[in-house]
């Protein structure tokens, strides 16, 4: 009797493990029988030069996804990257209009995003208010803010002409620049988050705050670290968008938020914190862009577009509350 209870608990167990394994899975797996399904559709959409197309549109969302990733990991939100990203593409541009040489205006940007990023922090881990409502402030204010300094025209790079490299460049003449600076950051983002002392405080944080603080982890300092380097990574996503726009355009990034906000949630992050990957961002980053160029492909208009969005970040927020559900058990 002993024996067949111990043999139907680790049956049991192994199911759990599994199903856990499974729900880790899901993101990837999604893109994989998306690319499948897509490919079955239309006969363009395994072309080389569609699957740039969709990196490429992938790496400025993806970008700014890692950034907040780190935020929403420690159980924050920023809702303001979108404005923060115009933000930076405008600093610049302002910076080119006083004859600044362009690495210099490239860093005004990032910089301008970056103190943005700090705002948030302050606002958030020294003030004590609410994320939501700090950076959904922010993000009126510096949008405001985009409109006031330009008067609501775009500030065009006309002596920088190399600037247009920055995101129309292709490694190889195959691989688009902005691509590689994806992975790159990607790359960092990740072993930062796993292998590193920061890192296991921003789960630490995440996963239970008062026990953290307990613990002598100085909470408000790290929050204001993770809502800094989102600012800096948004600052790069910003640049990055200029330059394919080869302007600084005030009225850039609207809904970007949301649909970085969105590839977290894809990608397995908990919006409750202490759970997520920066790969798992990626690929719900990239889910997202397979999913608007196969149903562009497919000739779907963009109201079911915005749809079939919906409907994949609800299905998301679903699997997460399961896999939660699976580990209580």
């Amino acid at each position: 009797m002993h024996e067949q209870t111990e043999k139907q608990q680790v049956q049991s167990s192994g199911f759990i493990v599994n199903r856990e394994l499974l729900m880790k899975l899901a993101p990837f797996l999604s893109l994989i029988l998306l690319c499948a399904f897509f490919s079955v559709g239309s006969p363009y959409f395994f072309s080389i030069d569609n699957l740039m197309t969709i990196a490429l549109q992938t790496a400025v969302i993806g970008i700014m996804a890692v950034g907040v990733t780190y935020v929403i990991v420690t159980g924050g939100i920023d809702l303001s990257l979108g404005s923060v990203m115009a933000f930076s593409g405008v600093c610049a541009g302002i910076a080119a209009t006083f004859g600044v040489p362009l690495i210099l205006c490239m860093t005004a940007g990032v910089a301008a995003a970056t103190l943005c990023g700090l705002l948030n922090g302050v606002l958030v881990a020294k003030m004590g208010i609410p994320s939501f409502i700090a950076t959904l402030g922010l993000m009126m204010s510096v949008r405001g803010l985009n409109m006031v300094f330009t008067d609501g025209r775009p500030i065009y790079f006309l002596d920088f002409p190399a600037f247009r490299m920055l995101a129309q460049g292709k490694l190889f003449g195959v691989i688009p620049y902005p691509v590689i600076f994806l992975f790159v950051v990607a790359l960092v983002a990740a072993y930062i988050l796993r292998r590193t002392v920061f890192g296991r405080y921003i789960y630490a944080v995440g996963s239970n705050e008062e026990a953290s603080r307990l613990s002598g982890i100085n909470v408000q300092r790290f929050k204001l670290m993770v809502y800094a380097v989102c600012g800096f990574l948004t600052g790069i996503a910003g640049i990055i968008l200029a330059s394919r726009l080869n302007s600084g355009q005030p009225s850039a990034g609207v809904g970007y938020e949301l649909e970085a906000i969105a590839a977290v949630v894809i990608g397995g992050t908990s919006l409750s914190g202490g759970v997520g990957t920066i790969w798992g961002t990626v690929t719900g980053a990239f889910i997202m862009s397979v999913l608007k160029n196969g149903l562009n492909l497919t000739g779907v208009s963009q109201f079911w577009q915005m749809v079939a969005m919906g409907v994949v970040v609800v299905a998301a927020v679903f699997l997460d509350n399961q896999r939660k559900r699976a580990q209580r058990r």
